[in-house]
């Protein structure tokens, strides 16, 4: 069963998902690179080890530069820096491909259930996690910058299982993304 075209779709509006995945190199085939488990996995690494480049201001000084820089190219190569995976039947692909038909719904409709706030809430939980990791990272207090990064992580657990609702339910009404499971 295919899906139409979501009312009053305009395909030539881009939505911020899109532009977010243009920056990330997230167009055509390379969705399915960044559907590598070991992909999404390492994504989770990146926040952690961000901390800690920016927490080692304090042993290191102005070196702490050198692993924050690094960090941040890591976190912009990590979507396409592996291969296809040999099987996209996992929770993390599937995660990635729900944030696909997401990124694409001015011209695949997606159910109501699925335009909910459960979106924004994640986002909300994240951007309280960036604050709390922000002031532990400025205070240099190690009870806080856990705590937020493990409020970050959990919101973007959460974030990427709704994802994989999305994608388990648009891959039955839509066959182009039922293809992209193998």
């Amino acid at each position: 069963m295919t899906t139409p075209t979501a009312p009053g779709a305009n395909p030539q509006k881009v939505t911020g998902e899109q532009r977010v995945a243009k920056v990330f190199g997230l167009t055509g085939d390379n969705w399915f690179r960044h559907a590598n488990p070991i992909s999404v996995a390492t994504r989770f690494a990146v926040l952690p080890l961000l901390a800690l480049s920016i927490w080692s201001r304090d042993w290191i000084g102005w070196w702490c530069l050198a692993p924050v820089v690094l960090s941040l190219v890591f976190m912009m190569i990590n979507p396409v820096l592996f291969p296809r995976p040999r099987s996209t039947r996992n929770w993390a692909s599937r995660g990635v491909f729900g944030e696909r038909v997401w990124s694409e719904r001015t011209t695949v409709a997606v159910p109501d259930q699925f335009n909910a706030r459960v979106l924004a809430v994640t986002y909300a939980i994240q951007l309280v996690g960036a604050v709390v990791l922000t002031y532990g990272l400025v205070r240099l207090d190690a009870v806080d910058t856990v705590a937020g990064i493990i409020i970050l992580q959990a919101a973007k657990a959460w974030y990427i299982d709704r994802q994989v609702l999305l994608f388990e339910d648009m891959k039955t009404r839509h066959e182009p993304y039922a293809a992209w499971e193998y």
